[in-house]
């Protein structure tokens, strides 16, 4: 039995955050994606369409940096390879893989991780998303 996960009124989610742990657990365009959010740094994307629970990154989505002048800065600190996923990422894709079709407007990212996101979808009638 999939153990429920009531984040929002009215939306049930399937727990899947177990199979999330490290990179090795995403698609490759999740990938694409943590990678593009590492490299962005500060700033937000805009129009991520999600397809049948995956984000289209091809084209890449339209990136918007934001920049602080005297600030240092930001280190990577992540290996460039396989490396554990932090609890924002997990949660993106958690929701994101609920998706049948949508649209992330904007996903905010701080740090390289996301940070916060506002999303068009077509419904939320049942467990998923539509």
């Amino acid at each position: 039995m999939k153990e429920l996960q009531h984040t929002e009124p009215g939306i049930e989610r399937s727990g899947a955050a177990a199979a999330l742990a490290t990179t090795r657990d995403l698609s490759a365009s999740e990938r694409l994606l943590v990678e593009a959010m590492r490299e962005l740094g500060f700033g937000r994307f805009e129009f991520v369409q999600i397809r049948n629970g995956q984000p289209i990154v091809d084209p890449l989505p339209t990136a918007v940096r934001d920049v602080k002048f005297g600030a240092k800065a930001p280190s990577n600190t992540d290996p460039p390879g396989d490396f554990d996923l932090k609890r924002q990422v997990v949660e993106l894709f958690e929701y994101t893989r609920s998706v049948n079709a949508g649209e992330i407007r904007t996903l905010e990212v701080r740090h390289g991780l996301p940070f916060s996101m506002e999303i068009e979808t077509g419904g939320t009638l049942g467990g998923r998303h539509a």
